[in-house]
């Protein structure tokens, strides 16, 4: 298979390359490399989306040249799942911290704090909870952040999925690029 594109790039320069990935809703979801695409548009499950005037990549094979553009869109639907907010556990809620603790940056020992404690009305939900380590856990103990005299890093929330901010990303970037 060899791979021709713009002047004076290599087929290894081009194969880590990325196209952009869009849903059926032209909602950009993510960046895949230019082999994942091919494949995606062999199997007719996405289509090649020409809204700009940006080459893509031609790729030949012995029985085959195929055209890969800059960005796909797929034919297919996406896992509806994957859009809902994860539920409140401590594997997510390490995964949204960074896996750092949130009063101290620690990355050893981390348990979950309930910021307002659940003995005195606080909730088990995404805006009380947050990652910390042992010893932050302890200090704090029963007692509101005021009341330690702790700060988090970080107000807690909900997280985002990656697909949405990865859109956000997209958005600015390309409003950027036009300017």
């Amino acid at each position: 298979m060899t791979i021709s594109s713009m002047r004076g790039a290599n087929a290894m320069q081009v194969l880590e390359q990325s196209v952009v990935v869009f849903s059926q809703n032209y909602l950009p979801l993510c960046r895949i490399n230019i082999k994942r695409a091919i494949v995606l548009l062999l199997t007719d499950k996405a289509q090649p989306l020409g809204f700009t005037t940006e080459a893509g990549w031609r790729v030949h094979s012995p029985s085959l040249v195929i055209d890969v553009p800059k960005h796909i869109r797929l034919t297919i639907s996406s896992n509806e799942r994957m859009w809902k907010i994860p539920p409140v556990n401590r594997r997510e809620v390490l995964r949204r911290d960074h896996h750092t603790c949130q009063y101290c940056g620690s990355g050893k020992h981390l348990t979950l704090d309930h910021v307002m404690p659940r003995s005195r009305g606080g909730s088990h939900t995404w805006d009380n909870v947050a990652t910390a380590c042992e010893r932050c856990n302890s200090r704090k103990g029963d007692r509101t952040l005021f009341e330690a005299g702790m700060q988090l890093r970080t107000k807690p929330k909900a997280p985002i999925h990656p697909a949405i901010s990865f859109a956000e990303q997209f958005w600015i970037d390309m409003q950027g690029s036009l300017e």
